[in-house]
C-alpha cells in the first residue's frame, strides 16, 4: 500500500511539474533596454508592447540598463536565469557592432545568447542641427573639411551604429569631425538640438520625427532607396558624397540555455505582433520595416552579420578598449 502512495505521489508530483512547465508564461516578462528612455529602442518597444501582452497573456515590463552603447544591459541579460523572463532587446551596435569594435566586449553574441526574433530593419538618418550652414550633405563635408576639428558628432554611445556610420562616412570623404559619445539616443538628441553637437546618424523613426517638427534638418538616408518617413530627403547615394549603404536591425534575445519550448512561445508571440496591420502601418510610418525572422532564421542572419560589420569597424578603423 505506501508503494501505491509513493508511486501516486511521485506521478502527481510529475503531472504537477509538467503543468508548471507548460504554463510558460505565468508571471511578467522583463524586456531590457541598454539605453535610456526616450531612445529608438523605447519607442520601438512600446508600440509592441500591448499587443504582446495579449498574445502572451502577461504584462511586458520595459526595464532600461544603459551604459557602454548597450553593453551594460546586454551583460546583465547574459547573465539571468535562463527561464523567458528576462529578455533583451537590442539594437545592430548592441549585437554585433560592439563585439568587433571592443577588444574585451564583456559578451559574445552567439555564445552568451538565444536570438528569439528579429523584430524590425531601418537605415539611419543623417542630420544636423539647425545652425549648421548646410542643407546638402555635399554642403556638409564641404563645410567640415574647411573646418577640420571644429564639428562634433555625437552618438548613442561608444561601438554603436550611430557611432560607426559617421565614421564610415569620415573614412569615405576625408572629413575630421568630433565624436562626443552620450548614454543614449536621447540625450545625444538634446545635445544636438541645443547646439553642443552639429552632427548625428540616427534611425530614421526617431530622427524623422524630430526633423518633421522642424528640430533638426534630415540631410540624407543611409538606405538604397528614400524612405517613406523622410520622401524628400536623398539617399547618401543620390548625393554622389559616399558610397555608403547601411541598414540597422532590432531583435530579441534571451540568455543562452533558454528551453525550446520558451524560445518557440516568445517568438511566436512577437511574429502575431508584427503581423498586426496595425503595427505594421505604424512601423512603416515612421520609417521602420517589420522585418520578422524566427529563432533560427535569426541566428542564422546574426552569424552571417557579424563578419559583415566586423570588415566594417576595420575599415572605418574604429576600435576600442
Amino acid at each position: 500500500m505506501r508503494a501505491v502512495r509513493t508511486f501516486l505521489v511521485i506521478t502527481l508530483s510529475f503531472l504537477l511539474l509538467q503543468g508548471v512547465q507548460a504554463a510558460y508564461p505565468d508571471k511578467p516578462i522583463k524586456v531590457v533596454i541598454g539605453f535610456p528612455a526616450g531612445g529608438p529602442l523605447d519607442a520601438h518597444i512600446r508600440l509592441l508592447v500591448d499587443k504582446l501582452q495579449n498574445a502572451l497573456g502577461q504584462p511586458v515590463i520595459v526595464d532600461y540598463k544603459s551604459g557602454a552603447g548597450g553593453a551594460v544591459g546586454a551583460q546583465f541579460v547574459a547573465q539571468s536565469p535562463a527561464d523567458g523572463y528576462t529578455v533583451l532587446l537590442a539594437n545592430t551596435g548592441t549585437m554585433v557592432i560592439n563585439p568587433a569594435i571592443y577588444t574585451k566586449s564583456p559578451y559574445d553574441t552567439l555564445k552568451d545568447f538565444q536570438p528569439i526574433a528579429r523584430t524590425a530593419q531601418q537605415p539611419l538618418a543623417l542630420i544636423v542641427n539647425n545652425d549648421v550652414p548646410a542643407q546638402t550633405l555635399k554642403e556638409f563635408v564641404a563645410y567640415a573639411k574647411a573646418n577640420p576639428g571644429k564639428l562634433n558628432y555625437g552618438s548613442a554611445g561608444n561601438g554603436g551604429i550611430s557611432h560607426l556610420v559617421p565614421e564610415m562616412l569620415k573614412n569615405e570623404t576625408g572629413i575630421f569631425i568630433v565624436h562626443i559619445p552620450f548614454k543614449g539616443s536621447a540625450p545625444a538628441f538634446t545635445d544636438l538640438m541645443a547646439g553642443h553637437v552639429q552632427f548625428m546618424a540616427e534611425s530614421v523613426p526617431q530622427a524623422a520625427n524630430y526633423a518633421k517638427q522642424g528640430k533638426v534638418r534630415a540631410l540624407a538616408v543611409t538606405s538604397a532607396k528614400r524612405n517613406p518617413a523622410l520622401p524628400n530627403t536623398p539617399t547618401v547615394l543620390e548625393t554622389g558624397v559616399a558610397n555608403l549603404e547601411v541598414v540597422g536591425f532590432y531583435g530579441i534575445l534571451a540568455p543562452k540555455g533558454t528551453p525550446l519550448e520558451v524560445v518557440n512561445k516568445l517568438s511566436q508571440a512577437f511574429k502575431e505582433t508584427l503581423e498586426s496591420p496595425e503595427i505594421q502601418k505604424k512601423m512603416m510610418d515612421q520609417g521602420a520595416d517589420p522585418a520578422y525572422l524566427n529563432a533560427e532564421q535569426f541566428t542564422k542572419f546574426l552569424n552571417t552579420e557579424m563578419p559583415r560589420w566586423a570588415k566594417a569597424v576595420k575599415q572605418a578603423g574604429a576600435k576600442l578598449d
